[in-house]
Protein backbone atom coordinates (compact mmCIF):
# COMPACT_ATOMS: atom_id res chain seq x y z
CA UNK A 1 0.00 0.00 0.00
CA UNK A 2 1.55 3.41 -1.24
CA UNK A 3 1.77 5.78 1.86
CA UNK A 4 1.78 8.63 -0.47
CA UNK A 5 -1.24 8.11 -2.82
CA UNK A 6 -3.32 6.49 0.05
CA UNK A 7 -5.34 9.58 -0.11
CA UNK A 8 -6.26 7.62 3.17
CA UNK A 9 0.25 37.32 33.19
CA UNK A 10 2.25 38.47 36.16
CA UNK A 11 1.37 38.50 39.53
CA UNK A 12 -1.45 41.48 39.43
CA UNK A 13 0.33 44.92 41.39
CA UNK A 14 -3.32 46.25 41.99
CA UNK A 15 -3.06 44.98 45.92
CA UNK A 16 -5.50 46.77 47.80
CA UNK A 17 -5.76 46.19 51.43
CA UNK A 18 -9.18 45.87 53.54
CA UNK A 19 -9.16 49.27 54.25
CA UNK A 20 -8.73 50.37 50.58
CA UNK A 21 -5.84 51.66 50.51
CA UNK A 22 -3.80 51.48 47.25
CA UNK A 23 -0.60 49.75 47.17
CA UNK A 24 0.39 49.96 43.78
CA UNK A 25 2.50 52.93 43.58
CA UNK A 26 1.01 54.32 40.49
CA UNK A 27 1.74 57.78 40.62
CA UNK A 28 0.42 59.15 36.97
CA UNK A 29 -2.69 60.69 38.63
CA UNK A 30 -1.26 63.78 40.43
CA UNK A 31 -4.91 64.00 42.09
CA UNK A 32 -5.29 61.07 44.70
CA UNK A 33 -8.80 61.49 44.81
CA UNK A 34 -8.54 60.07 41.41
CA UNK A 35 -6.48 57.27 41.66
CA UNK A 36 -7.56 53.86 40.45
CA UNK A 37 -6.37 50.76 40.67
CA UNK A 38 -5.43 48.50 37.76
CA UNK A 39 -4.27 44.79 37.16
CA UNK A 40 -2.31 42.76 35.04
CA UNK A 41 -2.05 40.35 35.10
CA UNK A 42 -3.12 1.72 -1.86
CA UNK A 43 -3.53 -1.67 -2.51
CA UNK A 44 -6.05 -3.02 0.29
CA UNK A 45 -8.79 -0.53 0.02
CA UNK A 46 -7.79 2.03 1.98
CA UNK A 47 -6.53 4.87 1.92
CA UNK A 48 -3.76 5.68 3.70
CA UNK A 49 -0.93 7.42 1.74
CA UNK A 50 -0.54 30.43 29.52
CA UNK A 51 -1.30 29.46 33.40
CA UNK A 52 -4.43 31.30 33.95
CA UNK A 53 -3.36 34.57 36.09
CA UNK A 54 -5.99 34.55 38.71
CA UNK A 55 -5.05 37.79 38.96
CA UNK A 56 -8.45 39.99 38.32
CA UNK A 57 -7.97 43.66 39.52
CA UNK A 58 -10.53 45.24 42.12
CA UNK A 59 -10.61 49.04 41.31
CA UNK A 60 -9.59 51.26 43.54
CA UNK A 61 -11.81 52.68 46.83
CA UNK A 62 -9.82 56.06 47.55
CA UNK A 63 -12.72 58.04 48.67
CA UNK A 64 -13.53 60.79 45.61
CA UNK A 65 -14.92 64.08 45.36
CA UNK A 66 -14.69 64.38 41.80
CA UNK A 67 -18.48 64.90 41.40
CA UNK A 68 -21.83 62.49 40.81
CA UNK A 69 -20.73 61.41 36.86
CA UNK A 70 -17.33 60.67 38.48
CA UNK A 71 -19.15 58.86 40.83
CA UNK A 72 -21.25 56.89 38.58
CA UNK A 73 -18.30 55.81 36.68
CA UNK A 74 -16.38 54.45 39.35
CA UNK A 75 -19.47 52.73 41.01
CA UNK A 76 -20.08 51.10 37.25
CA UNK A 77 -16.79 50.08 37.55
CA UNK A 78 -17.42 48.01 40.67
CA UNK A 79 -20.64 46.25 39.66
CA UNK A 80 -19.08 45.21 36.81
CA UNK A 81 -15.73 44.27 38.46
CA UNK A 82 -17.44 42.29 40.98
CA UNK A 83 -18.21 39.50 38.66
CA UNK A 84 -14.23 39.38 37.26
CA UNK A 85 -12.97 36.58 39.28
CA UNK A 86 -12.45 34.65 36.33
CA UNK A 87 -10.60 36.92 34.11
CA UNK A 88 -8.57 35.31 32.00
CA UNK A 89 -4.88 36.16 31.68
CA UNK A 90 -4.52 39.80 31.29
CA UNK A 91 -7.34 41.56 32.91
CA UNK A 92 -7.10 44.76 30.12
CA UNK A 93 -7.51 42.81 27.02
CA UNK A 94 -8.46 39.08 28.27
CA UNK A 95 -11.66 37.89 28.18
CA UNK A 96 -14.58 38.88 31.30
CA UNK A 97 -17.14 36.15 32.77
CA UNK A 98 -17.34 32.11 31.86
CA UNK A 99 -16.98 30.66 28.27
CA UNK A 100 -20.41 29.25 27.06
CA UNK A 101 -20.01 25.68 26.15
CA UNK A 102 -23.56 25.18 24.65
CA UNK A 103 -22.19 25.87 20.73
CA UNK A 104 -20.21 22.94 21.33
CA UNK A 105 -22.93 20.73 22.41
CA UNK A 106 -25.26 21.76 19.82
CA UNK A 107 -22.25 21.19 16.93
CA UNK A 108 -21.41 18.02 18.29
CA UNK A 109 -25.05 16.87 18.39
CA UNK A 110 -25.09 18.09 14.72
CA UNK A 111 -21.97 16.19 14.03
CA UNK A 112 -23.11 12.77 15.55
CA UNK A 113 -26.04 13.51 13.14
CA UNK A 114 -23.81 13.59 9.95
CA UNK A 115 -21.43 10.49 11.31
CA UNK A 116 -24.29 8.98 11.01
CA UNK A 117 -25.52 9.61 7.93
CA UNK A 118 -22.24 8.70 6.71
CA UNK A 119 -22.46 5.56 8.32
CA UNK A 120 -25.79 4.88 6.98
CA UNK A 121 -24.17 5.21 3.12
CA UNK A 122 -21.58 3.13 4.11
CA UNK A 123 -23.81 0.22 5.01
CA UNK A 124 -25.57 0.65 1.78
CA UNK A 125 -22.24 0.16 0.02
CA UNK A 126 -20.73 -2.49 2.24
CA UNK A 127 -23.71 -4.51 4.29
CA UNK A 128 -20.63 -7.14 6.06
CA UNK A 129 -19.06 -3.70 7.35
CA UNK A 130 -19.84 -4.83 10.95
CA UNK A 131 -18.13 -8.23 10.19
CA UNK A 132 -14.76 -8.02 12.56
CA UNK A 133 -12.66 -8.35 8.95
CA UNK A 134 -14.26 -4.91 7.97
CA UNK A 135 -14.98 -3.42 10.78
CA UNK A 136 -11.22 -3.67 12.22
CA UNK A 137 -9.10 -2.41 9.63
CA UNK A 138 -11.59 0.89 9.85
CA UNK A 139 -10.84 1.13 13.63
CA UNK A 140 -7.08 0.57 12.96
CA UNK A 141 -7.58 2.84 10.37
CA UNK A 142 -9.23 5.56 12.93
CA UNK A 143 -6.76 5.29 15.30
CA UNK A 144 -3.81 6.32 13.68
CA UNK A 145 -6.04 9.58 11.87
CA UNK A 146 -7.37 9.93 15.42
CA UNK A 147 -3.76 10.42 16.70
CA UNK A 148 -2.55 13.04 14.00
CA UNK A 149 -6.30 14.95 14.76
CA UNK A 150 -5.24 15.07 18.81
CA UNK A 151 -1.29 16.14 17.31
CA UNK A 152 -2.85 19.08 16.13
CA UNK A 153 -5.60 19.64 18.80
CA UNK A 154 -3.58 19.89 21.24
CA UNK A 155 -1.16 22.66 20.05
CA UNK A 156 -4.12 24.55 18.66
CA UNK A 157 -5.73 24.17 22.37
CA UNK A 158 -1.95 25.31 24.04
CA UNK A 159 -2.35 28.12 21.22
CA UNK A 160 1.21 27.18 18.99
CA UNK A 161 -0.53 25.26 16.17
CA UNK A 162 2.05 22.38 14.89
CA UNK A 163 2.57 22.14 11.47
CA UNK A 164 5.23 19.68 11.45
CA UNK A 165 2.50 16.48 12.23
CA UNK A 166 2.28 15.00 8.17
CA UNK A 167 6.22 15.28 7.96
CA UNK A 168 6.65 13.98 10.82
CA UNK A 169 4.32 10.73 10.33
CA UNK A 170 5.50 9.97 7.37
CA UNK A 171 9.19 9.92 8.80
CA UNK A 172 7.58 7.50 11.46
CA UNK A 173 6.18 5.58 8.72
CA UNK A 174 9.43 5.15 6.69
CA UNK A 175 11.38 4.28 9.60
CA UNK A 176 8.90 1.72 10.81
CA UNK A 177 9.14 -0.32 6.90
CA UNK A 178 12.81 -0.34 7.21
CA UNK A 179 13.07 -1.65 10.76
CA UNK A 180 9.86 -3.20 11.20
CA UNK A 181 11.57 -6.67 11.17
CA UNK A 182 13.03 -5.85 14.64
CA UNK A 183 9.50 -5.78 16.55
CA UNK A 184 6.77 -2.90 16.64
CA UNK A 185 8.38 -2.01 20.16
CA UNK A 186 11.54 -1.22 19.90
CA UNK A 187 10.50 1.33 16.38
CA UNK A 188 8.07 2.96 18.57
CA UNK A 189 10.56 3.79 21.57
CA UNK A 190 12.86 4.91 18.47
CA UNK A 191 10.14 6.78 17.29
CA UNK A 192 8.94 8.16 20.59
CA UNK A 193 12.10 9.39 21.35
CA UNK A 194 13.40 11.35 18.06
CA UNK A 195 10.12 13.09 18.64
CA UNK A 196 10.63 13.90 22.26
CA UNK A 197 14.04 15.57 21.00
CA UNK A 198 12.32 17.28 17.89
CA UNK A 199 9.05 18.34 19.86
CA UNK A 200 11.54 19.83 22.73
CA UNK A 201 13.66 21.76 20.48
CA UNK A 202 10.71 23.07 18.75
CA UNK A 203 9.41 24.16 21.97
CA UNK A 204 12.38 26.01 22.76
CA UNK A 205 12.66 27.93 20.01
CA UNK A 206 8.87 28.76 19.96
CA UNK A 207 8.82 29.97 23.84
CA UNK A 208 12.14 31.19 24.41
CA UNK A 209 12.03 33.62 21.49
CA UNK A 210 8.17 33.94 21.76
CA UNK A 211 7.50 33.29 18.05
CA UNK A 212 4.25 31.88 16.52
CA UNK A 213 4.12 27.74 17.17
CA UNK A 214 3.57 27.77 13.12
CA UNK A 215 6.51 29.18 12.14
CA UNK A 216 8.87 27.34 14.98
CA UNK A 217 6.79 24.04 13.68
CA UNK A 218 8.09 24.78 10.53
CA UNK A 219 11.50 24.23 10.84
CA UNK A 220 10.95 21.06 12.51
CA UNK A 221 8.80 20.07 9.59
CA UNK A 222 11.76 20.90 7.10
CA UNK A 223 14.12 18.47 9.65
CA UNK A 224 11.66 15.67 8.76
CA UNK A 225 11.60 15.97 5.33
CA UNK A 226 15.43 16.09 5.10
CA UNK A 227 14.88 12.70 6.55
CA UNK A 228 12.52 11.57 4.26
CA UNK A 229 14.41 12.89 1.14
CA UNK A 230 17.07 10.43 2.07
CA UNK A 231 14.95 7.47 0.81
CA UNK A 232 14.10 8.50 -2.84
CA UNK A 233 12.30 5.26 -3.73
CA UNK A 234 9.17 3.59 -2.02
CA UNK A 235 10.02 1.19 1.21
CA UNK A 236 9.03 -2.06 1.40
CA UNK A 237 7.59 -2.98 4.99
CA UNK A 238 9.96 -5.55 6.71
CA UNK A 239 8.00 -6.38 9.78
CA UNK A 240 5.22 -8.77 10.28
CA UNK A 241 2.97 -6.18 12.62
CA UNK A 242 -0.61 -6.26 11.60
CA UNK A 243 -2.28 -3.82 14.00
CA UNK A 244 -6.05 -4.94 13.17
CA UNK A 245 -6.01 -7.66 15.57
CA UNK A 246 -5.57 -5.06 18.18
CA UNK A 247 -7.56 -2.90 16.91
CA UNK A 248 -10.43 -2.31 18.92
CA UNK A 249 -8.47 -1.84 22.19
CA UNK A 250 -6.05 0.43 19.72
CA UNK A 251 -9.62 2.75 19.17
CA UNK A 252 -10.41 2.33 22.60
CA UNK A 253 -7.28 3.80 23.62
CA UNK A 254 -7.44 7.12 21.54
CA UNK A 255 -11.12 7.13 22.12
CA UNK A 256 -10.10 7.74 25.99
CA UNK A 257 -7.49 9.94 24.95
CA UNK A 258 -10.30 12.28 23.09
CA UNK A 259 -12.80 11.85 25.91
CA UNK A 260 -10.54 12.84 28.52
CA UNK A 261 -8.91 15.48 26.64
CA UNK A 262 -12.27 17.29 26.15
CA UNK A 263 -13.54 16.46 29.41
CA UNK A 264 -10.66 18.55 31.48
CA UNK A 265 -10.77 21.07 28.29
CA UNK A 266 -14.05 22.10 30.18
CA UNK A 267 -12.48 22.66 33.53
CA UNK A 268 -12.05 26.64 33.52
CA UNK A 269 -8.66 26.20 34.75
CA UNK A 270 -7.23 23.78 32.55
CA UNK A 271 -8.40 25.49 29.72
CA UNK A 272 -7.50 28.34 30.30
CA UNK A 273 -4.36 27.17 31.76
CA UNK A 274 -3.58 24.91 28.49
CA UNK A 275 -4.00 28.49 26.60
CA UNK A 276 -1.71 30.63 28.70
CA UNK A 277 0.95 30.89 25.40
CA UNK A 278 -2.55 32.41 23.56
CA UNK A 279 -1.36 35.95 22.67
CA UNK A 280 -3.76 38.39 24.19
CA UNK A 281 -2.26 41.65 23.80
CA UNK A 282 1.61 42.21 22.22
CA UNK A 283 2.26 39.05 20.51
CA UNK A 284 5.79 39.32 21.62
CA UNK A 285 5.18 39.88 25.32
CA UNK A 286 6.42 36.85 26.71
CA UNK A 287 3.80 34.50 28.49
CA UNK A 288 5.64 33.75 31.68
CA UNK A 289 7.82 30.61 32.70
CA UNK A 290 4.91 28.34 32.99
CA UNK A 291 3.57 29.06 30.08
CA UNK A 292 6.76 28.04 28.46
CA UNK A 293 6.30 25.04 29.82
CA UNK A 294 3.08 23.92 29.18
CA UNK A 295 3.27 25.39 25.82
CA UNK A 296 6.50 23.20 24.80
CA UNK A 297 4.63 19.86 26.46
CA UNK A 298 1.96 20.62 24.20
CA UNK A 299 4.35 20.58 21.27
CA UNK A 300 6.44 17.43 22.68
CA UNK A 301 3.11 15.04 23.23
CA UNK A 302 2.12 16.27 19.39
CA UNK A 303 5.27 15.22 17.78
CA UNK A 304 4.67 12.02 20.01
CA UNK A 305 0.99 11.28 19.18
CA UNK A 306 2.39 12.19 15.05
CA UNK A 307 5.30 9.57 15.27
CA UNK A 308 2.94 6.77 16.79
CA UNK A 309 -0.08 7.81 14.29
CA UNK A 310 2.33 7.61 11.24
CA UNK A 311 3.72 4.31 12.26
CA UNK A 312 0.11 2.87 12.90
CA UNK A 313 -1.08 4.04 9.27
CA UNK A 314 1.96 2.41 7.46
CA UNK A 315 1.37 -1.10 9.52
CA UNK A 316 -1.98 -0.89 8.50
CA UNK A 317 -1.23 -1.37 4.37
CA UNK A 318 0.69 -4.27 2.77
CA UNK A 319 2.63 -2.27 0.33
CA UNK A 320 5.95 -0.32 0.33
CA UNK A 321 5.62 3.31 2.05
CA UNK A 322 6.07 5.91 -0.34
CA UNK A 323 8.31 9.25 0.25
CA UNK A 324 6.24 12.67 0.30
CA UNK A 325 6.43 16.09 1.65
CA UNK A 326 3.65 14.64 4.18
CA UNK A 327 2.01 18.34 4.18
CA UNK A 328 -1.82 16.60 3.46
CA UNK A 329 -1.74 15.27 6.59
CA UNK A 330 -0.85 18.13 7.95
CA UNK A 331 -3.96 19.76 6.59
CA UNK A 332 -6.08 17.07 7.11
CA UNK A 333 -5.28 16.67 11.06
CA UNK A 334 -5.66 20.14 11.53
CA UNK A 335 -8.86 20.71 9.63
CA UNK A 336 -10.15 17.58 11.62
CA UNK A 337 -9.55 19.13 14.71
CA UNK A 338 -11.11 22.98 13.58
CA UNK A 339 -13.82 20.62 12.40
CA UNK A 340 -14.09 18.79 15.67
CA UNK A 341 -14.84 22.38 17.45
CA UNK A 342 -11.52 23.44 18.77
CA UNK A 343 -10.46 27.00 17.81
CA UNK A 344 -8.21 28.04 15.62
CA UNK A 345 -7.31 31.11 17.74
CA UNK A 346 -6.28 28.29 20.80
CA UNK A 347 -7.83 27.37 23.98
CA UNK A 348 -11.41 26.86 22.90
CA UNK A 349 -12.79 23.32 22.17
CA UNK A 350 -15.48 21.02 22.64
CA UNK A 351 -15.90 17.41 24.48
CA UNK A 352 -16.73 14.70 21.66
CA UNK A 353 -16.29 16.54 18.61
CA UNK A 354 -12.71 15.24 17.68
CA UNK A 355 -13.97 11.61 18.18
CA UNK A 356 -17.32 12.26 15.60
CA UNK A 357 -15.20 14.23 13.32
CA UNK A 358 -12.37 11.34 13.26
CA UNK A 359 -14.76 8.87 12.71
CA UNK A 360 -16.86 10.75 10.24
CA UNK A 361 -13.51 10.98 8.08
CA UNK A 362 -12.55 7.31 8.18
CA UNK A 363 -16.00 6.38 7.28
CA UNK A 364 -16.28 9.05 4.19
CA UNK A 365 -12.84 7.88 2.70
CA UNK A 366 -13.70 3.94 2.85
CA UNK A 367 -17.14 4.68 1.58
CA UNK A 368 -15.79 7.29 -1.77
CA UNK A 369 -13.09 4.20 -1.87
CA UNK A 370 -16.00 1.53 -1.97
CA UNK A 371 -17.49 3.98 -4.99
CA UNK A 372 -14.61 4.43 -6.53
CA UNK A 373 -14.31 8.10 -6.08
CA UNK A 374 -10.72 9.24 -6.70
CA UNK A 375 -10.70 11.97 -4.29
CA UNK A 376 -7.44 13.62 -3.76
CA UNK A 377 -6.25 13.63 0.27
CA UNK A 378 -5.75 16.83 -0.18
CA UNK A 379 -8.96 17.99 -1.81
CA UNK A 380 -10.20 16.36 0.99
CA UNK A 381 -8.16 18.20 3.73
CA UNK A 382 -9.12 21.45 1.51
CA UNK A 383 -12.80 21.13 2.31
CA UNK A 384 -11.99 20.04 5.98
CA UNK A 385 -9.97 22.87 6.47
CA UNK A 386 -12.78 25.31 5.24
CA UNK A 387 -15.65 23.92 6.88
CA UNK A 388 -13.21 23.92 10.38
CA UNK A 389 -12.65 27.71 10.17
CA UNK A 390 -16.10 28.18 10.14
CA UNK A 391 -16.68 26.05 13.17
CA UNK A 392 -14.31 28.32 14.47
CA UNK A 393 -16.43 31.50 13.49
CA UNK A 394 -19.00 30.00 15.10
CA UNK A 395 -17.20 28.77 18.14
CA UNK A 396 -15.61 32.32 18.64
CA UNK A 397 -18.79 34.52 18.08
CA UNK A 398 -21.11 32.25 20.66
CA UNK A 399 -18.79 30.69 22.94
CA UNK A 400 -17.60 33.96 24.24
CA UNK A 401 -18.34 34.96 27.75
CA UNK A 402 -21.56 37.58 27.73
CA UNK A 403 -19.44 40.50 29.19
CA UNK A 404 -16.76 40.06 26.22
CA UNK A 405 -19.28 40.08 23.83
CA UNK A 406 -20.50 43.85 26.00
CA UNK A 407 -17.47 45.27 25.56
CA UNK A 408 -14.19 45.59 27.49
CA UNK A 409 -14.74 46.50 31.26
CA UNK A 410 -12.88 50.11 32.15
CA UNK A 411 -9.89 48.63 34.55
CA UNK A 412 -8.68 52.67 35.07
CA UNK A 413 -4.97 51.84 33.14
CA UNK A 414 -4.56 54.43 30.78
CA UNK A 415 -1.87 52.53 29.20
CA UNK A 416 0.06 54.84 28.18
CA UNK A 417 -2.67 57.05 26.35
CA UNK A 418 -4.33 60.05 27.06
CA UNK A 419 -7.95 59.41 28.23
CA UNK A 420 -10.15 62.46 27.88
CA UNK A 421 -12.90 62.37 29.99
CA UNK A 422 -15.83 64.87 30.18
CA UNK A 423 -15.57 67.79 32.95
CA UNK A 424 -18.03 68.19 35.52
CA UNK A 425 -20.95 70.79 34.12
CA UNK A 426 -20.24 74.24 35.60
CA UNK A 427 -23.32 74.97 37.71
CA UNK A 428 -26.33 77.42 35.55
CA UNK A 429 -25.88 81.04 36.04
CA UNK A 430 -28.89 82.03 38.82
CA UNK A 431 -31.68 84.11 37.02
CA UNK A 432 -31.99 87.36 37.59
CA UNK A 433 -34.92 88.70 38.88
CA UNK A 434 -36.48 91.65 37.54
CA UNK A 435 -38.66 93.76 39.84
CA UNK A 436 -40.96 96.52 38.29
CA UNK A 437 -42.77 99.28 40.50
CA UNK A 438 -45.39 102.24 38.88
CA UNK A 439 -42.26 104.39 40.59
CA UNK A 440 -39.94 103.39 37.88
CA UNK A 441 -41.84 102.54 35.14
CA UNK A 442 -40.98 105.96 33.65
CA UNK A 443 -37.20 105.57 34.63
CA UNK A 444 -34.95 103.55 32.63
CA UNK A 445 -35.60 100.15 32.69
CA UNK A 446 -31.81 99.04 30.87
CA UNK A 447 -28.83 98.83 32.81
CA UNK A 448 -25.61 99.91 31.26
CA UNK A 449 -23.76 96.90 33.59
CA UNK A 450 -24.27 93.15 33.15
CA UNK A 451 -25.32 91.63 36.17
CA UNK A 452 -22.40 90.01 38.50
CA UNK A 453 -21.41 86.09 37.60
CA UNK A 454 -21.27 83.59 39.56
CA UNK A 455 -17.32 81.92 39.40
CA UNK A 456 -17.49 78.86 38.05
CA UNK A 457 -16.10 75.70 39.72
CA UNK A 458 -13.49 75.28 37.61
CA UNK A 459 -12.09 76.54 34.34
CA UNK A 460 -13.37 74.21 31.98
CA UNK A 461 -10.71 73.85 29.80
CA UNK A 462 -8.40 73.37 32.99
CA UNK A 463 -7.48 69.55 32.19
CA UNK A 464 -4.66 69.50 34.58
CA UNK A 465 -6.37 66.59 36.73
CA UNK A 466 -8.47 65.56 33.52
CA UNK A 467 -5.66 63.61 31.98
CA UNK A 468 -4.23 60.52 33.00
Amino acid sequence: MAYDDSPYRRRNADSTDPAGHDHTGDTRSADPDRARGAGYGATSGYQTSSFTTAAGFTPGNAPSDAGPRASSRRGGRRRAAAGLDDVFDDPRHGERGRDRLGVHLIWELFLLIAVSGLGYLLYLADPDVTAASSRDPLLAYATGLGLLVLAAGVTLRAGAPNLAIGPVAIAAALHFAENGDNGVLPVLITVAIWAVVLGAGTGLLVTGLQVPGWAGSLIAACVAIVFIQQRPAPVDLQGAYDPTGQAVYLFGGFAVLALLGGIFGTVKAIRRGMGRFRPVADPAERRGGLAAVITSGATIVSMVFAAVGGVLLAALGDGPVSPSVGMEWTALAVGAALLGGTSVFGRRGGVLGTLFVVVGLTVFIRWSDLRDFDIALYATAAVTLALGLVVTRLVETFGRPYAAKAGPVDDGRDDGEQQWEEPDPAPAPAPVQETWTPAAATQESWSATLPAQPAQNRDRWDTGDRWG
